[in-house]
């Protein structure tokens, strides 16, 4: 294991706000000047091949890194781009209308709104009174 494996596997440890491989890259750097992005990548794309982490993708952007390798879903905030765990019952056992004979291995279920601090800070929608 190298020292910049065990760094990053240590920013991951625990981290339940899913980083970019160029987010973990920018805290590396911090405290290992020189690593590179390819090795962030090469090290992350390494970690899901050994079933450490989960790669995720919740829709546009890059991907996100998730150590928690539970079965679990995600929430996302389409506001600030907030993406949290969420724990869905009976998610294997979803009717699903349309497969015509795709054979769905594992569901991953993403869920778009918004958090309630983007809810909390946002203006009201205004409403035009002005008539035509």
């Amino acid at each position: 294991m190298t020292p910049q494996r065990q760094l990053l596997f240590r920013l991951l440890h625990s981290n339940d706000t899913h980083p970019t491989a160029e987010s973990l890259f920018e805290r590396a750097s911090h405290e290992m000047p020189g690593i590179s992005l390819r090795t962030v990548y090469q090290t992350m794309n390494d970690l899901v091949a050994m079933g450490e982490i989960e790669q995720v993708s919740v829709g546009g952007g890059p991907a996100r890194f998730d150590p928690n390798t539970d079965d679990h879903h995600h929430v996302v905030c389409d506001t600030c781009g907030t993406v949290r765990d969420v724990y869905v019952s009976g998610a294997d056992q979803l009717a699903i209308d349309g497969l015509d004979g795709f054979d769905a291995v594992a569901p991953a279920i993403v869920f778009h709104g918004e958090c309630t601090q983007c809810a909390s800070s946002s203006n009201p929608p205004h409403h035009s009174t002005k008539e035509n």
